[in-house]
């Protein structure tokens, strides 16, 4: 069931809010998805919402609050107590929980963990608070369902029951040594199927990908999506396991990183959403818009320098935008591909070969819109001869040297350590618009012999 998010609706949840018709107001949201009752927390004015996180039950609260947009949920932690924080986090997974109390400040943050009556959940949550934020661990789940080798299936089958209720779901069982080092893992039907004597260490499948605790989680992303997991055990430096993540933390990351990827390549310098404040918006803008203003005003000094080949060739003036444009645009395709190669590390090869690639390709596709260009000028635009040969020229080295730069520039920034996605910004775009005009003047100096 789903709750309809018009303003009649909303008007008439406002108006059992104001009757503090509880019952029927509890009645219209227990068949509602979390996630539904989230976006309707995230329409509603703020009081309505913190009377409905106070109305409704911590199991289902609790994963409200891990669906809310995080402005709003930042509002609603300030307004309730530690100890209705600790309520709602006790119904969490220690993932989602750490998540929760990460947000808070460290004094309240201490006040909640205090009021945590689970001492093994508290402890969870405190480990996975301890881990760089972006690693493996600070994205893990401690709950899990763990057997030992030793064990056989008909004990086993005993002992996964009081595991497996902490657990949302059960991906896969892994199977650890006596000293909790991961050796294996099995499904739950490899469980069923085996005789009741058989020792876990015969059913289990030994090879196991997992991940170090201190892996960064972009990484981890990977190699969940090379071989489709649905769950991936993690690890510390001596193999003993210690979590497990699931693929729902693994899409959020690929959405937060796709987020920040093509919020670089438009020109954002930091995080932003559309209801922002217009302060945050324009410290986000405003400093590519500054680099933009300075290439273009380092465009115009390239023109000015220029300035006796457009008044001898004033025919060169209407090809000067089209040379830019082209040279950005190559420039941007190149680097595209490129930092979407490097993101799902399918990129192969040499830089050489790679670099080869794109002369190669830059070379076709100048020569076929030179040609079309020189066409059109020369049978519609009456142009002469050597002015469309120095356009077209200009056009294919413009093409071959934008595609090199939109090439190199991603794979440099990446053995840099610096995000590849810079390169599909404002960056790319007015260096290559800078360079196109001076290679369109400059051939044009050398055919015209101005």
């Amino acid at each position: 069931m789903t709750f309809e998010i018009t303003d009649e609706s909303l008007e008439n949840l406002s108006e059992l809010i104001i009757a503090k018709n509880d019952k029927e107001i509890t009645a219209l949201f227990s068949e509602v998805h979390f996630a539904d009752i989230a976006e309707v927390l995230d329409e509603v004015n703020f009081d309505e919402a913190i009377y409905i996180i106070k109305l409704l039950d911590s199991e289902k609260t609790s994963e409200i609050l891990t669906e809310l947009d995080e402005d709003t949920r930042e509002k609603i932690l300030k307004n309730l107590s530690a100890k209705e924080i600790a309520d709602e986090v006790r119904e969490m997974d220690t993932d989602d929980a750490a998540d929760i109390i990460g947000e808070l400040s460290e004094e309240r943050q201490r006040r909640v963990m205090s009021a945590l009556e689970d001492d093994d959940h508290a402890a969870d949550i405190k480990e996975l608070l301890s881990y760089n934020d972006n690693s493996a661990g600070a994205l893990m789940a401690k709950e899990l369902v763990k057997v030992y080798e030793t064990w056989t299936v008909a004990g086993c089958m005993r002992r996964i029951r009081g595991q497996a209720k902490d657990v949302t779901r059960v991906h896969s069982i892994y199977v650890v040594d006596k000293e909790d080092k991961l050796v294996g893992r099995m499904s739950l039907k490899d469980l069923i199927i085996a005789k009741s004597d058989h020792k876990i260490a015969d059913i289990c499948k030994a090879k196991v990908d997992a991940v170090n605790v201190h892996e960064n989680d972009e990484e981890v992303a990977k190699i969940m999506a090379k071989y489709d997991l649905e769950a991936i055990p993690v690890v510390d430096d001596n193999n003993v396991l210690v979590g497990r993540i699931t693929i729902d933390d693994i899409l959020d990351v690929i959405r937060e990183e796709a987020d920040k990827d093509y919020q670089m390549a438009a020109g954002f310098s930091q995080d932003v959403e559309a209801d922002d404040t217009i302060w945050e918006l324009t410290k986000a803008r405003l400093p590519w818009l500054i680099l933009a203003l300075f290439g273009g005003f380092v465009s115009v000094s390239v023109l000015g320098s220029f300035d006796g080949a457009i008044n001898s060739f004033p025919e060169l003036f209407f090809f000067t935008p089209l040379i830019a444009a082209m040279a950005g645009n190559v420039g941007v395709q190149s680097s595209a591909i490129i930092v979407q190669g490097l993101a799902n590390d399918s990129l192969k090869g040499s830089l050489f070969k790679r670099l080869l690639k794109e002369i190669l390709q830059g070379l076709l596709n100048g020569f076929v819109l030179a040609a079309l260009l020189m066409s059109a000028g020369m049978l519609f635009l009456g142009f002469p001869l050597d002015l469309g040969i120095t356009v077209a020229a200009s056009l294919i080295s413009v093409i071959i040297i934008a595609s090199i730069i939109g090439t190199f520039i991603p794979i440099l920034l990446a053995k840099k350590g610096i995000d590849p996605a810079l390169a599909t910004g404002p960056f790319i775009t007015t260096s290559n618009d800078i360079l196109g005009i001076l290679i369109y003047f400059s051939i044009a100096k050398l055919v015209l012999g101005f």
